[in-house]
């Protein structure tokens, strides 16, 4: 399977755009890596700039990675389903935290926000169908290409993952172990499907060989 080209940036750029224009930069807030992000009732947080980790814990105390928001994607308790849902900042972010009220007034909003949405359906998708995936290798390789797709950098070697993921993280994501996933990344690496840089950030070539 080969690497597909990135979404469109106009349309990023245009929502960027949008929120910028339509609130003041005060307004944003900034949080660090690893901060928990409050999850208000009747209100959503869309990603201006940066990488959140959404989660939940189960009844026996396991994490799990349900997905992530990135830029111009929405997260939120009106759009969770586990009580125990929670967000984790994986980078520097800014943040908008916007309540219904102000969706309302605000309907100029409404087609971005429908984007949004639509973008975090799309890879509550994507996830679910590669979880039926049977062997673990597959789900490991489709992962690593969700997430190439979606926030994907292109250099010069291919696509570099943005979000830093530890193989813990990835292990969670796809109901395996950590050493099941740094097992098949290191076969990944040795078959010339991934790289690794000085920073430790995973590159998807170009052209993944099967």
């Amino acid at each position: 399977m080969g690497i597909a080209p990135l979404r469109e940036a106009s349309n990023s750029d245009r929502f960027r755009e949008l929120l910028e224009s339509s609130y003041q930069r005060t307004s944003l807030v900034q949080m660090g890596p690893g901060s928990s992000v409050p999850l208000l009732r009747h209100h959503i947080w869309l990603v201006v700039r940066g990488m959140v980790k959404l989660g939940c814990v189960t009844i026996h105390g396991d994490e799990v990675l349900l997905g992530l928001a990135g830029p111009n994607e929405l997260f939120g308790d009106s759009l969770a389903g586990p009580e125990a849902y929670e967000a984790t900042t994986l980078s520097e972010c800014d943040l908008l935290c916007l309540s219904h009220t102000e969706l309302d007034k605000h309907p100029c909003l409404a087609p971005a926000l429908v984007e949004a949405v639509s973008q975090r359906q799309r890879q509550s998708q994507a996830m679910l169908a590669l979880m039926g995936l049977r062997r673990v290798e597959d789900r490991v390789r489709a992962f690593l290409e969700l997430l190439a797709l979606d926030y994907g950098i292109a250099c010069p070697q291919g696509l570099r993952l943005t979000p830093k993921l530890t193989h813990q993280e990835i292990a969670s994501a796809l109901g395996t172990t950590r050493v099941t996933v740094t097992r098949i990344i290191g076969q990944l690496k040795q078959m010339g499907w991934l790289s690794i840089d000085c920073h430790r950030s995973i590159i998807l070539a170009p052209l993944p060989r099967r």
